[in-house]
């Protein structure tokens, strides 16, 4: 009954306007889906828990969210005091059917661990199922990175003859200078920047604050993006400290998505046969340093990464490309 009015509905959608449509169907779903009353109550207060106490980022409490919603969904009307280690397990072996990958099924074997210590802590379970229940190990895989010449030819094939083309310079130029997340150059205001002193304040994961450091030639940049070209994308505005550094043509703070896209056109461009993603910008900053003998304890700081383990993996990084230069160079080395 529930899909036949939906696909009623969806003939009188005209298929342009349908994103408009998509949370409107989320909520329609959700009042609809067999699911114990308790537990609808549970999960939103579990998802201000990890966002407010926990200052887990947007993206953590929305993928968390949908893992735990999914879980519910498959208990039915069953009550969370109801479930036991082999229950969780039986999920488990449910979900391996959806082929999701170690790191998906890692953060959902994670989602519910926090959310059964959560109604733990809070004492709407007796007993804490989770316990013992371990995530997949994931194989550890060498971050993407672009070597200088590369990094090079995508800065420098970027259109400059627009507003906007000078502004995604701009931001590319950034990302590589300071190695900061695609989300935290998106939530740059006016009060984060203090290029006298070459420095960035930033908002991490969890709200963790840190200062990036800002090379000459991506302040150059910076300095004439705002002086200059940041009114010609858009006039009609008051700045204030609270104003967002990068807007769109409509005066709005720009998004991480516009920066993969402008990312994406450039690479296509130039037909460069890697997957280059913003994140490639932090991983080739990481990696450059290291490579030119800066400490690991300083670019865990500059990356804002809160355990040095996460670093680390950029040492593995420089020792491949040491191995590749040995053995091209050395007449032994095959």
């Amino acid at each position: 009954m529930v899909l036949g009015m939906i696909s009623t509905v969806l003939t009188f959608l005209n298929i342009a306007f349908f994103q408009l449509y998509i949370d409107f169907f989320v909520k329609f779903f959700y009042n609809f889906m067999v699911m114990n009353e308790d537990s609808k109550k549970y999960l939103q207060a579990f998802k201000l828990y990890i966002e407010v106490e926990r200052n887990f980022s947007k993206h953590t409490v929305t993928a968390y969210g949908s893992d735990i919603l999914s879980f519910l969904i498959w208990l039915n009307d069953r009550s969370l005091s109801e479930v036991t280690y082999s229950t969780i397990r039986e999920y488990l072996l449910y979900i391996q059917q959806f082929n999701y990958s170690k790191t998906t099924t890692a953060r959902k074997i994670a989602s519910l661990r926090t959310f059964y210590r959560y109604l733990y802590r809070e004492r709407i379970v007796d007993t804490n199922p989770a316990i013992g229940v371990h995530s997949p190990k994931r194989g550890k895989s060498l971050p993407e990175f672009l070597t200088e010449s590369e990094m090079e030819q995508v800065l420098n094939n970027i259109k400059m003859d627009s507003p906007a083309g000078y502004r995604n310079r701009t931001i590319l130029e950034l990302l590589y200078a300071t190695g900061m997340r695609v989300s935290e150059l998106s939530s740059l205001n006016f009060e984060n920047l203090n290029l006298e002193e070459n420095e960035i304040k930033v908002f991490g994961k969890g709200a963790k604050e840190r200062i990036v450091l800002v090379s000459q030639r991506a302040k150059n940049f910076l300095e004439t993006y705002i002086k200059t070209v940041r009114y010609l994308i858009f006039k009609n505005e008051n700045i204030t400290p609270q104003t967002p550094v990068f807007i769109n043509k409509t005066g709005y703070r720009l998004q991480p998505q516009s920066v993969r896209l402008a990312i994406r056109d450039v690479v296509d461009k130039i037909e460069l046969p890697k997957h280059v993603t913003p994140h490639v910008f932090r991983h080739s900053f990481a990696t450059k340093l290291l490579e030119n003998g800066a400490d690991l304890r300083v670019v865990q700081e500059l990356l804002g990464h809160s355990s040095i383990s996460n670093t680390q993996i950029y040492t593995h990084v420089s020792t491949e490309r040491l191995k590749q230069s040995y053995n091209i160079a050395h007449p032994r080395a095959n």
